[in-house]
């Protein structure tokens, strides 16, 4: 054998080491590109199902839209039923108020009034005529007359003023306020108490 032939036979050696090495990985190759095939076909299959899930579900989910939509606009339409409802129970609240300011404007003005009634002019005629007639004597008794510690004459107690028109209507007035600061307070709304 001479070095010629010697390099011929290892160059078909490693071309034979070779082709068995190609044809190794070309059957590894085949069978991935089998294996990616099967799963294209599994993932087109599968995206298949999804859409007509997809599709049903969109289906569905508009049904729902539009009941939603309906359920809303009734409520809506009720809702603007109760409008005036509510300006009425706003309108009734209003009116509780300025009742309820009048009536304190009333009262505070009814305290303030009590003290400051005008006199008639019957009323003034009256006492005038009651003062008159308490410091004139009557005709069969003599005049008083000054008191001296010399006096031997008996010392009589003096008669208690007599009551005017004017101190019975303020003591009537005074009687009311009172009953009406002590009275206690009810339970019932727009009740007004005085305090003291």
């Amino acid at each position: 054998m001479t070095i010629g032939e010697l390099a011929g036979i290892i160059a078909a050696l490693a071309f034979v080491v070779l082709v068995v090495f190609i044809c190794l990985n070309l059957s590894k190759l085949s069978q991935i590109l089998k294996d990616v095939n099967e799963t294209v076909a599994k993932l087109n299959t599968t995206i298949d199902v999804v859409t007509k899930d997809v599709d049903n579900l969109s289906i569905e989910v508009e049904g729902l839209l539009n009941k939603a939509n309906t359920l809303v606009d009734d409520v809506n339409g009720k809702l603007s039923k109760t409008d005036p409802l509510f300006v009425a129970i706003g309108d009734l609240g209003t009116s509780v108020s300025d009742l309820n300011d009048s009536t304190k404007n009333m009262t505070s003005n009814l305290l303030k009034g009590v003290g400051k009634k005008r006199k008639s002019p019957i009323e003034k005629f009256v006492n005038s005529a009651k003062g008159v007639a308490r410091k004139r004597p009557s005709a069969g008794e003599a005049a008083p007359s000054p008191r001296t510690e010399t006096s031997n004459q008996p010392v009589t107690k003096p008669k208690p003023p007599v009551p005017t028109v004017d101190s019975l209507e303020k003591e009537l007035y005074e009687s009311e306020l009172f009953d009406i600061k002590h009275k206690p307070a009810s339970k019932t709304a727009g009740e007004i108490t005085i305090k003291n």
